[in-house]
């Protein structure tokens, strides 16, 4: 009972919010009252799975970062590696050492665990800066080509669509095929 209340106040929120948008987004000309009024608002929506599957811009950014990620795992297997060879070469000849040098070879083993700790938390901040960056490079080119796209499309609005989300949509209003199309036809790839 109380998931299907969230789920009513969700819904409810989001109506709201849309109202709100509606009523003072821009400016409130007797244009756009009568349109809002007659019901002529246009809402389209794309499917951003599509977008990712199908963009080969966005093909090229994920291809790139899962190179970064595989070097950085390169990385840090190199580290490890060195820190297992350091461990084992103690435990087989540990027993052959001073006290001294024993002391210093575990002391190197801490050290080669926070070096490979502070690597890999380096690793993955820049990855996900990287990954935030060029996610947001192809945000803007979205951004922009659907501000062209709909120079001549009049769409008040236009979604991505998401699951969780969306609970219905009129397949008319659904411009994947259009946008996958002009994105792709504005995409020079790098050389």
């Amino acid at each position: 009972m109380k998931s299907t209340s969230w789920i009513v106040n969700g819904v409810l929120a989001v109506a709201v919010i849309v109202l709100y948008i509606l009523h003072f987004s821009g400016d409130n000309t007797p244009i756009k009252s009568a349109a809002l009024a007659s019901g002529n608002v246009k809402i389209a929506y794309f499917e951003i799975d599509s977008i990712q599957n199908n963009y080969e811009f966005f093909k090229e950014v994920k291809s790139a970062l899962q190179v970064k990620d595989m070097e950085n795992a390169k990385q840090l297997t190199a580290l490890k590696n060195a820190y297992i060879a350091k461990y084992q070469e103690l435990q087989k000849n540990g027993q052959y050492l001073s006290q001294a040098e024993v002391g210093s070879r575990q002391q190197e083993l801490v050290q080669a665990e926070k070096n490979y700790t502070n690597k890999e938390q380096q690793l993955s901040q820049e990855l996900q800066e990287e990954s935030f960056k060029r996610l947001q490079e192809v945000k803007k080119k979205i951004e922009v080509y659907l501000a062209n796209y709909n120079k001549n499309k009049q769409f008040a609005y236009i979604f991505s669509s998401n699951p969780d989300l969306m609970y219905y949509k009129d397949t008319a209003y659904d411009i994947t095929a259009d946008i996958i199309k002009g994105l792709n036809q504005e995409f020079q790839p790098k050389k």
